[in-house]
């Protein structure tokens, strides 16, 4: 039976924070052994390489131009900036503080929304955002004694991936998801080898760290497909809330590979993020209804007098 648009999207965000998290908990493996800039070229290079494979299997590397749209570049830069900032803050902090900050996307998403192309923001969904911006205070805990500045890399990742969150629902239909991924791997790959030097230059490779950033190049290959399929399908409203199914993914896994064990201001940051992005994600939803009723009852009352 085909799933409808709702649950494909539903079912492929679920899918998305299962991989992008777990990609997140071997690439924390290897950052002891190696730069930012390293890993970014050691994962890309082998994601680019299935990802033309792919390509090639589907008969679309004729259509290889379609790659360099304006809106294409521009989400790729976002995707750098996500991954530079991200893998930085992965290298200093536990994968669960990484992974709650990252869950007030969904409120930076609809700031940006508002920001850039002025879609309304009622005052409830305003105080939404500032509850949510209190969560992730209370996760970096702002004190002499407790915080951690490494943590800010995580805040700025937050910001570039709602660029490219909201690039990405622009992107023109015709543009096939798989060339939207490969032009993100192409384009994290260049930039990691950009960035190995000035980040101290290359490190021996063990065999245990290249596998796992094998494993890490076909999870980021999921995600890369999984996230931009789950952007184009279904409501957003209904879409976007299942981000914070990565929650789950990055408890369960901070503690069986890192034995990380959240404290309670992790615990009550979290909640504030999560209650204030799902509150937001509601009153979108009552909006989006009410400008639908509205649009349909003109037409209504038209018919109902022919």
């Amino acid at each position: 039976m085909p799933l409808s648009p709702n649950a494909r999207g539903a079912l492929m965000m679920t899918l998305a924070m299962g991989v992008f998290t777990t990609n997140d908990a071997f690439v924390k493996m290897v950052t002891p052994e190696m730069n930012v800039g390293q890993i970014m070229f050691l994962r890309g290079t082998m994601t680019l390489v299935m990802l033309v494979l792919l390509a090639r299997h589907f008969g679309l590397l004729h259509q290889i131009r379609l790659m360099f749209s304006p809106i294409v570049i521009l989400r790729s830069a976002f995707e750098i900036g996500a991954a530079v900032t991200y893998i930085s803050a992965l290298a200093h902090i536990d994968l669960a503080v990484a992974a709650t900050i990252l869950l007030s996307l969904p409120l930076a998403v609809t700031f940006g929304a508002w920001a850039v192309f002025k879609e309304p923001v009622g005052w409830r969904r305003w105080v939404a955002i500032i509850v949510g911006f209190i969560g992730v205070l209370i996760v970096l805990r702002p004190s002499p004694e407790a915080f951690v500045p490494a943590s800010l890399f995580a805040v700025i990742a937050v910001l570039f991936t709602a660029g490219r969150d909201l690039t990405t629902r622009r992107i023109h239909t015709g543009i096939p998801t798989l060339l939207v991924s490969l032009f993100a791997a192409l384009t994290n790959t260049l930039f990691g080898a950009i960035l190995i030097i000035p980040m101290g230059g290359w490190s021996p490779v063990s065999a245990s760290a290249l596998g796992h950033l094998a494993i890490a190049s076909l999870l980021i290959l999921a995600g890369y497909q999984t996230i931009v399929i789950a952007m184009r399908s279904g409501d957003i409203s209904l879409v976007a809330p299942l981000r914070y199914t990565s929650l789950i993914f990055s408890l369960t896994l901070g503690f069986y590979f890192f034995g990380e064990r959240p404290d309670g201001y992790m615990a009550i940051g979290a909640s504030l993020i999560v209650a204030s992005g799902l509150y937001a994600f509601y009153r979108e939803k009552r909006r989006v209804r009410s400008l639908a009723a509205r649009s349909i009852r003109p037409t209504a009352t038209i018919d109902e007098g022919t």
